[in-house]
This record gives structure tokens, C-alpha cells and sequence, in this order.
């Protein structure tokens, strides 16, 4: 096995996140799940960005987010996701190699513009997202640099890319390059509607594929559809060498065989949940990768969910280094 060049390679939904302030009547009156990730089309997404209040865009996406927050705490970070060639490309494309991410895919040609998600939080700082796909479907087996794929010590898949069915092959020639080059691979549920849309695909990938497994209570209870987050906990310690599981303000377990380290979360003023979980996975891996154990890993991503819950938007406004240093 030769050397890395790449803490985390992240592979996901290269979106371009316009957030706005909302409040609840709004959500209602747009007919809107609080909380939730819908999937839209071209006219809603019009319709919707036309009614909302003004916001503030900024190259997103699960594991874009997941990128440029372990890049701020010092990881080599590179990511993969297809935008389009047009100005919202070229602005997401600006925006996460500025954050330190290395971003090599090839812009798609024609065909649909770059995706956005259009992001309401409301007052409890809960966010709740509207997603137009747009170019991100066209991300298949041949966008996976298995060079770069093979250079980085983990590879972390987005689970929200699962929809398109390109992507799913695209997912499992990225984890067949990671584990052929003796590289580890990552894998986040994202959300329990997308758990709830790909169950069996998602268990298959987790039980013969996936090395680190992320998720929250909500989305590990949905794989395994199991009552009770224990229940959940002891189906995935079988299945997978590592789970990091968050559970809001109740901290986090990280699984490992037999080992199970519960984790406090880090203190926080709620203003956004946007990307928290995406924060949490980028600091554990940050500290994986780096070579510390799994508590600091876990404590690690608390510090960096509880940085990113505690302002407006989901990239990080302090110096995540600082923040995680031994006190």
C-alpha cells in the first residue's frame, strides 16, 4: 500500500445552498415536511426561491459541507460531484476549492444547470430542505477518479447522492477502488427519507461495503427498522467495523466491535441545524485520520457540530483548530 495524499476524498451532490430565514406559517403554507429533505423540480424550485426571504449562497451539499469543515481542521480534503458549466458551477467550484478542498471533476456540458437546495430555518433553528438535482444526476461510474480515490485514506459517500441510479454504481466503483488500494471506506445516511427510499440498497452497501458508518438516531432506527435506538445500536455493531452515531443534544455512540464510547455533545446556542451532521462527520474523520482514538474522534465531531449549529449557515466561522485543541 502506498502512501496517501488525501486524509478524505468526499463524494456527494455538488450543490450550490441558498439559506434563508423562515417561519413556520410559511413551511405550512408551501406544504413542507419541517425538518425534511424533499426532492424538487425545476418549476418548484423556481416557485419556491421566488417566495422566499433574501439568502446566502455558498457552495453545499452533505459532503461538500463535510469537506470544507475537515480542510478547516487541517485534514488534505478532496472532493467529487458534477456541477454544470454555467455561473453557479463556476461559483460552487470557486467557493469549496477556496475553503482548501481539491475539486477535479469536469463541469457537464450541456444538459441540466447546477443544482441547488433551497434552505428555510425557522426561529428553533430547525432547517428544512428543498433540493432541484439539476446536473448532480449526471454524476456516474466515469466521474470517479480512482487514482484519487485510491490515494486518500477514507473515502465518504453521501447518502442523498443515492437517488439517481448512475450514482449508486458510481458508489460501489468508488468503494471497490478504496478497498482494492487498502483504503477504508465511509458512508452517511443523510437522512431517514432517503433511508426510507433505498433501504435494502443502503443495507446491501453498509453490510459488504462500508467501513465508518454516520448517522443520527432517526436514520439508523429507519435501516434497521427497529423501535428503540438501542435495538439499533447492537444491529450495527455487527455490520460495520465503526458507527458513528449522533443523537442532537444527547452527544453521540461510536460502535467499534465490542467497544461502545458515548460522547457528550459539545455546549451550544441553536441557531441553525443546518449541517451538523456534516460537521460531526468531518471532525471524527479529521481525528481519524490524524491518528487519535475514537473518544477524541467523537469529541472532535462535537466540538465541530456544536461550531456549526451555533450561527446562520452550515461553514464554519471560527478557527476549528483552536477550538478542538487540547485545553
Amino acid at each position: 500500500m502506498t502512501g496517501t495524499t488525501l486524509d478524505i476524498l468526499g463524494i456527494g451532490n455538488a450543490i450550490l445552498d441558498v439559506q434563508a430565514r423562515a417561519e413556520d406559517g410559511f413551511l405550512a403554507g408551501q406544504g413542507m415536511v419541517k425538518g425534511s429533505m424533499a426532492l424538487i423540480d425545476t418549476a418548484r424550485a423556481e416557485a419556491i426561491y421566488a417566495a422566499m426571504g433574501p439568502g446566502i449562497e455558498s457552495s453545499g451539499g452533505s459532503a461538500g459541507n463535510t469537506c470544507a469543515v475537515a480542510a478547516g481542521l487541517g485534514a488534505k480534503v478532496g472532493f467529487l460531484g458534477k456541477v454544470a458549466d454555467d455561473a453557479l458551477g463556476q461559483a460552487f467550484a470557486h467557493d469549496i476549492r477556496a475553503a482548501g478542498v481539491v475539486f477535479p471533476t469536469a463541469p457537464l456540458a450541456g444538459g441540466d444547470p447546477t443544482a441547488r437546495c433551497l434552505i428555510l430555518v425557522t426561529p428553533d433553528g430547525q432547517r428544512t430542505m428543498n433540493t432541484y438535482l439539476g446536473a448532480c444526476v449526471s454524476f456516474g461510474e466515469e466521474d470517479v477518479d480512482t487514482a484519487l480515490v485510491a490515494s486518500a485514506s477514507v473515502t465518504y459517500l453521501e447518502g442523498y447522492l443515492f437517488d439517481p441510479p448512475a450514482a449508486q454504481a458510481a458508489f460501489r466503483r468508488a468503494a471497490a477502488a478504496a478497498h482494492a488500494a487498502g483504503r477504508q471506506v465511509a458512508l452517511s445516511l443523510s437522512d431517514p427519507f432517503c433511508v426510507g427510499r433505498h433501504r435494502e440498497a443502503f443495507r446491501a452497501l453498509v453490510a459488504r461495503q462500508v467501513d465508518i458508518l454516520f448517522a443520527n438516531e432517526a436514520e439508523i432506527m429507519s435501516l434497521y427498522e427497529v423501535d428503540s435506538f438501542e435495538a439499533a445500536v447492537e444491529a450495527v455493531r455487527g455490520e460495520v467495523k465503526l458507527a458513528a452515531l449522533t443523537r442532537s443534544e444527547q452527544g453521540s455512540v461510536v460502535v467499534a466491535g465490542e467497544q461502545t464510547h458515548v460522547i457528550k455533545a459539545a455546549p451550544a446556542t441553536v441557531v441553525d441545524t443546518t449541517g451538523a451532521g456534516d460537521a460531526y462527520a468531518a471532525g471524527f474523520l479529521a481525528a481519524l485520520t490524524a491518528g487519535h482514538a475514537l473518544p477524541e474522534c467523537g469529541r472532535w465531531g462535537s466540538i465541530a457540530a456544536a461550531e456549526c449549529i451555533g450561527h446562520f449557515g452550515a461553514r464554519p466561522q471560527a478557527d476549528l483548530k483552536a477550538l478542538v485543541a487540547p485545553r
